[in-house]
């Protein structure tokens, strides 16, 4: 077996050479590529598409709510208050109601009444010539006298009266037969539907008699009599391809799951009865009106006449929507039930009318699909609880007048079901967002613990190296900052000034993790640099901001807990960074033991422009300003995330709103320790003196260390001195400066700014929260 001799030419088989490849260079960046498709994947189900699932887990569980008929009675009570909150039409002329009345039963002292009675009174209307009569009372068994007379009309060819009947309903129910000899064409039932409240909703067209009835007639009476009404019209009344036919205007079959309804019984055809109004559908005349030839009879010609009894001694009342709510227990007598359906399809036939309909089921799931996906959307876009309880009220009410606008156009839409999918697709969100929030809080507590005890480790180092270099003098610069108002940033504050040897600095490399192009430098220090730049992998390339931090060692312990802190801490500002006006992180990454943040660019110009020296803003201006700050702290501290430098330079005036923003938070400049010019040691303290709190300038900064911070950009605004520049209260170490406003400022406001800047953090607003409450209370 031969040797292979350096320099000699390997020849591998092509079977192991492409095993080579697939193992060695193709399988281990498909596993990466694998790995970072599934934590995207992961990321834009869980965060992202969380509105989908929410909206449509919520739509799921409001469709199986209806489906087992839990929305329905309040669908119909939504039903009932709209018909009743809708105009009330004129009475319909067309209709004249004769009604017998309990004045009536005593004028006759009987009742049933004798056929005979009943046959003077058909007499009597005959004689004005109506179009056709109809005759709600039940003729089946003689009430003598007269019974020869009655049926000798009731049986003619020519005669104008169409009599009722009523179905059987099964079992021992066999219905009430019709009066014997009557034709078919002058028969119509008067069964009704009632819902399971004991309410008419509906009106039932045509039926299946069983064939034990007793009354085998198919057509309902209100039917039969529309039809002899519109054959003079020349409106034909016919069945056509399973839809009845009103001419050539269709009535709409009622399905079980029509509307708010889940599961009735729609049995026969049944349609959605469109009431006229409550009580003045139709002129009303009394049975002795006709008798004693009363009525004026030009209210008789060419009407339909409608006789039944309203006496309420005979129980012939039904309840119907515009009962619920009415003090006294408002009933409708059968009669007037039956006219409201003659004058609904009289209304369709003739003047056009929309009777009412509804959607299909795939249509009202989309519907509450839509309105769950609304309140999922506000959850998710709108923060503080008060805003969006507004915003869902607001909602509800958008959603409930569109239902009214649609009842108002006859069309029958689901309110209670999407309503529901409003506020469980909100709560759902909500819920899950709480969730998110918490478990977030709870991760950043733990990041932010890791950051108080590498800090503790960074500063135990400079000690070290202070104590080893006690021979050296160091030297710092004071940090300047120089502003291009033009693009609204500055050197920041952690980089100082650069020393001798700069070039490296000042001729950074064109191109920063492989797609970061440097168009400018913002600022250099010897411990930091700012770029503008452009990413070159995005669309448009759009401009962002790259810090650039330089560990003070590349070595041992300090550069691995420097380089654990930047992790942390880049972690915390992707966070926060999800606020409007806060910066958001693009990217964070390590090159040659260096570290890089790639933020949002914000154009503008900075607060220190607008306070300057010896200028004094107004006190509103001033309210307005630290509220719009607090703001923005009161979501950053939820994190307990504190951002040490809040000062004028650090706080953007965005451009495209004039909302202030708040950059350069401190914690980056932690990668930077800098020299104390009074101790000549390193620290990791970070602040400007005169807005930092005196805790923070120890290294020990907390929450109220930020509003401390505020507190005195506020008194900076009121007086235009800047805090370095105020005398002190030796006793107390706060800001003499009452004496400077005395005459614009109220004592109100004062008392806030001192909480604000107490010395002690103990005597401050324990939030930012606290802060905006209390200087909301100043009107």
């Amino acid at each position: 077996m031969g040797k292979i001799e350096p320099g000699m030419k390997t020849s591998l088989p092509l079977w192991q050479r492409c095993r080579s490849l697939v193992c060695e260079q193709i399988w281990p960046k498909l596993s990466t590529i694998w790995k970072d498709s599934q934590n995207s994947w992961l990321d834009w189900v869980t965060v992202r598409n969380s509105v989908v699932i929410v909206t449509l887990t919520t739509t799921v569980l409001v469709v199986a709510l209806r489906k087992i008929g839990w929305t329905e009675s309040s669908e119909l009570l939504i039903y009932d208050q709209f018909t009743q909150w809708r105009a009330i039409a004129e009475t319909d002329d067309r209709l004249l109601i004769v009604g017998v009345t309990e004045e009536d039963i005593q004028a006759q002292q009987r009742y049933p009444l004798s056929d005979e009675t009943i046959d003077r009174l058909l007499q009597n209307l005959e004689a004005h010539e109506p179009r056709i009569i109809g005759l709600d009372i039940y003729r089946d068994i003689p009430q003598n006298p007269g019974r020869e007379q009655l049926m000798a009309y009731l049986q003619g060819e020519n005669n104008r009266t169409v009599t009722v009947c009523q179905l059987s309903k099964g079992d021992d129910d066999i219905g009430v037969p019709p009066p014997p000899g009557v034709a078919n064409k002058n028969l119509g039932f008067a069964d009704v539907v009632i819902d399971n409240d004991g309410v008419i909703r509906r009106s039932l067209l045509w039926g299946r008699p069983l064939p034990s009835s007793r009354c085998q007639v198919k057509q309902a009476f209100s039917l039969q009599l529309t039809r002899h009404y519109l054959t003079d019209e020349n409106i034909e009344v016919k069945p056509s391809e399973g839809t009845l036919m009103l001419g050539s205007v269709p009535l709409t079959r009622l399905q079980a799951n029509t509307g708010g309804y889940q599961g009735v019984d729609a049995q026969g055809y049944q349609i959605l009865l469109k009431y006229h109004s409550p009580d003045r559908v139709a002129r009303k005349v009394t049975l002795t009106d006709v008798l004693q030839d009363r009525v004026d009879p030009s209210w008789i010609r060419d009407r339909i006449i409608l006789i039944g009894v309203t006496a309420p001694s005979l129980n012939d009342y039904f309840y119907t929507p515009y009962s619920r709510g009415q003090e006294s227990n408002h009933q409708m007598p059968g009669v007037e039930i039956h006219a409201q359906m003659i004058s609904q399809l009289l209304n369709a036939a003739l003047e056009g009318q929309p009777l009412m309909s509804t959607w299909s089921d795939r249509v009202e799931i989309l519907w509450i699909l839509g309105w769950a996906g609304v309140g999922a959307v506000l959850s998710w876009k709108i923060n503080h609880p008060l805003h969006l309880s507004g915003s869902l009220a607001i909602a509800l009410l958008g959603l409930a007048g569109s239902s009214w606008w649609f009842f108002q156009s006859s069309l029958w839409v689901p309110l209670f079901s999407p309503m529901l999918g409003l506020l469980i697709g909100s709560s759902g969100v909500f819920g899950y967002r709480s969730y998110q929030t918490e478990k977030l809080q709870q991760q950043m507590a733990v990041r932010v613990k890791q950051q108080e005890k590498d800090l503790k480790l960074l500063q135990t180092f400079l000690e070290e190296q202070t104590q080893r270099q006690d021979t050296t003098q160091l030297e710092s610069s004071e940090e300047t900052k120089t502003w291009t108002a033009t693009e609204g940033y500055e050197e920041d504050e952690w980089t100082q000034i650069a020393p001798e040897n700069t070039e490296e600095w000042t001729q950074p490399m064109s191109l920063l993790g492989g797609r970061y192009h440097i168009t400018k430098v913002l600022g250099a220090g010897g411990f930091g640099q700012t770029y503008l730049a452009q990413d070159i992998q995005r669309p448009r390339h759009p401009i962002c901001v790259i810090k650039h931090l330089r560990p003070l060692q590349t070595e041992g312990n300090f550069f691995q807990v420097a380089q654990r802190l930047f992790n942390t801490e880049a972690e915390i500002l992707e966070i926060v960074g999800q606020h409007d006006q806060i910066p958001q992180l693009f990217a964070y990454f390590e090159e040659h033991q260096e570290f890089y943040l790639v933020e949002e660019y914000i154009e503008g110009s900075s607060l220190s422009e607008e306070l300057g020296q010896n200028h004094c803003l107004d006190v509103d201006r001033v309210v307005a300003l630290i509220l719009d700050i607090l703001q923005v702290l009161s979501f950053v501290h939820q994190y307990q995330v504190i951002h040490r430098d809040i000062k004028p330079s650090n706080i953007i005036r965005r451009q495209s709103d004039r909302r202030l923003c708040l950059i350069d938070f401190g914690a980056v400049k932690q990668f930077a320790p800098h020299l104390d010019e009074e101790t000549e040691r390193f620290t990791v303290a970070i602040g400007t003196k005169g807005y930092a709190a005196p805790e923070q300038l120890m290294g020990q900064p907390r929450l109220c260390s930020d509003i401390y911070s505020v507190g005195m950009i506020a008194i900076h605004g009121l007086t235009g001195i800047p805090p370095q520049k105020l005398r002190q209260d030796w006793s107390s170490g706060s800001a003499i400066w009452h004496h400077l406003v005395e005459e614009t400022v109220s004592v109100e406001l004062m008392d806030i700014l001192d909480q604000m800047v107490a010395y002690h953090f103990r005597d401050r607003y324990h939030s930012a929260v606290e802060a905006i409450d209390a200087l909301k209370k100043l009107g």
